[in-house]
């Protein structure tokens, strides 16, 4: 397998070569009706990719799939799905694709083992046992310390064990109130701040509460933290912690198998946090509020994304073709941002999880051998649901100095069914009114002679689209963006599977506390800082 640096390919040169041409490209000719219609790829779960309003034709198009090819991105992702080490840094495997396979097997049938350890079926008896849980929950099998049925339950985590699953259950809580499949309330504790864990508390009713633990090495600082915080709330109610709290974690972690937990469940190292949504990270929440039916639903979605992943025509691969153009945005047209922009109230969170997935995994300076790269990776991810942020940041991305590529996301259909009409027109439609209209606007702009009026146009943007966002459709929303990330890691040559960006601040902090005991930490600005901030350090 080739893994070499972007800027060694023969496409690199003639990208650049290229780019000169589309920094300014002509949308106002260009973009028409019959390049709105020819520029549609399938995705799964009835989805479709419009790369209509981006700045790339079939010239570019073309060169793009040649990088792919030199790049072996499917190559790459195949050993990737057959348990190849592709995590070099911490000599890992990375399986996440593999949590949604209703067989278990790799997505090219292989099974994918260690030491003789099944893992694919690994995955699939924890998921049965994430099912069967919610099961005893839901029948009131499984009750809290006072014998009440649980009608809440609480997550406790954060980074990965936080923002995804908490994106994909306020992307399903609407639908499943409409669909009648709502089976508890769920909450999320994150923040090591008390006041994030005291308002959460705050809101539920503790006797008829499951707090779920989720940390798969048992450590992690904060989490604990609000563990310890949740308990103390518990054991003050007159209420057995023992009976309210379930854990998701590793079988090496010292929260497995531990009498102080009603169950536990597990992941291994090959689920990186930001990509363990799929687990019972995000399965056994999931589970809890919709019903197991309705995750494996999700899984399903998933698992179509990730086999159309496979495909190597780049016009009929939605996640390789977003990656390529995304690639092309960063390094030859020079835009170091990227905007996601939801057009569905259901997805006001998933900016933030795909902020995690992206940053995380591609913001790295060294290629996966350890040595610096000479070129742009990773580009800067925020976003907001339409239309709030029409109402607060567009201002720059139509007429700042900066063009910034926007991927747009919406959907014919909302979720609850509830609407109203008000001049001629229901909230739906002026929704995707919206939507259109910001498209072309970003994409043409508007001349005036009064130049805090002109828009220069020639701001790119790509739409994902479906009818309605069910449980199938968001299993392959996130499998896109996951499977774009890592696209894109392998373009660029990187390692998109550790961390160790977050490390630094972790061990600092935890001098901070030592030192608060013995004295110093031995860093005069790091105890200066910390004296500002605390008392008695």
């Amino acid at each position: 397998m080739n893994y070499g640096d972007i800027d060694k390919t023969a496409s690199w040169g003639k990208l650049a070569a290229l780019a000169g041409d589309y920094k300014r490209f002509d949308f106002r000719r260009l973009l028409d009706a019959g390049r709105v219609e020819s520029s549609q790829v399938p995705m799964a779960a009835g989805l479709r990719y419009s790369w209509a309003a981006k700045a790339v034709d079939r010239r570019v198009l073309e060169v793009l799939g040649a990088l792919a090819e030199e790049q072996e991105s499917i190559p790459k992702y195949r050993a990737l799905a057959e348990g190849e080490t592709m995590n070099p840094g911490e000599n890992r495997k990375v399986l996440h694709q593999l949590l949604r396979s209703p067989d278990g097997k790799a997505l090219t049938g292989k099974t994918v083992s260690l030491e003789g350890r099944d893992l694919g079926d690994f995955y699939r008896q924890e998921l049965a046992r994430t099912a069967a849980f919610a099961g005893k929950v839901h029948a009131g099998a499984l009750r809290g310390s006072t014998g009440k049925p649980f009608t809440h339950a609480v997550q406790i985590g954060i980074g990965g064990s936080d923002l995804g699953p908490r994106a994909l259950y306020l992307a399903l809580e609407n639908w499943a109130r409409r669909e009648g499949k709502e089976k508890l309330k769920a909450r999320f504790i994150s923040n090591v701040d008390p006041d994030d864990a005291s308002a959460v508390i705050g809101s539920v009713p503790l006797a008829e509460t499951l707090f779920i633990l989720v940390s798969k090495s048992g450590t992690t600082q904060e989490t604990l933290a609000n563990e310890l915080f949740v308990k103390d709330k518990l054991q003050k109610a007159g209420l057995d912690p023992s009976k309210h709290l379930a854990a998701v974690t590793s079988e090496t972690s010292p929260l497995a198998h531990n009498p102080a937990y009603l169950d536990s469940f597990y992941i291994d190292d090959f689920i990186g946090g930001r990509y363990s949504s799929s687990s019972a990270v995000g399965g056994l929440i999931l589970s809890l509020a919709f019903g197991p039916e309705i995750f494996a639903e999700f899984l399903a979605g998933a698992h179509e994304a990730d086999r159309t992943a496979l495909e190597p025509e780049i016009l009929n691969n939605a996640a390789l073709l977003d990656a390529l153009i995304g690639v092309w945005e960063r390094n030859f047209l020079g835009y170091p941002c990227t905007a996601i922009l939801p057009y569905s109230q259901a997805l006001s969170r998933f900016p933030a999880h795909l902020q995690q997935l992206d940053m995380e995994s591609n913001g790295k300076r060294v290629n996966r051998h350890g040595k610096p790269v000479a070129y742009a990776t990773g580009p800067v991810v925020f976003g907001e649901p339409g239309t709030n942020g029409q109402h607060s940041f567009y201002q720059l991305l139509h007429q700042g100095t900066d063009v910034t590529p926007l991927q747009f996301i919406g959907f014919e259909e909302s979720q609850r069914g509830e609407d109203v009409e008000v001049e001629g027109s229901g909230s739906q439609t002026k929704l995707l009114a919206n939507l259109a209209a910001q498209i072309v606007a970003f994409a043409k702009g508007q001349d005036s002679e009064d130049l805090n009026r002109e828009f220069p146009g020639g701001r790119p943007s790509s739409l994902i689209y479906g009818k309605r966002l069910s449980p199938r459709a968001l299993g392959a929303l996130l499998a896109h963006f996951e499977n774009k990330v890592m696209f894109q890691g392998f373009i660029w040559n990187l390692n998109s599977f550790d961390q160790e960006g977050v490390q630094l601040g972790k061990v600092l902090a935890k001098k901070v506390l030592s030192a608060r005991a013995g004295g110093n930490s031995g860093d005069a600005a790091l105890d200066a800082y910390a004296r500002l901030l605390m008392k008695g350090l």
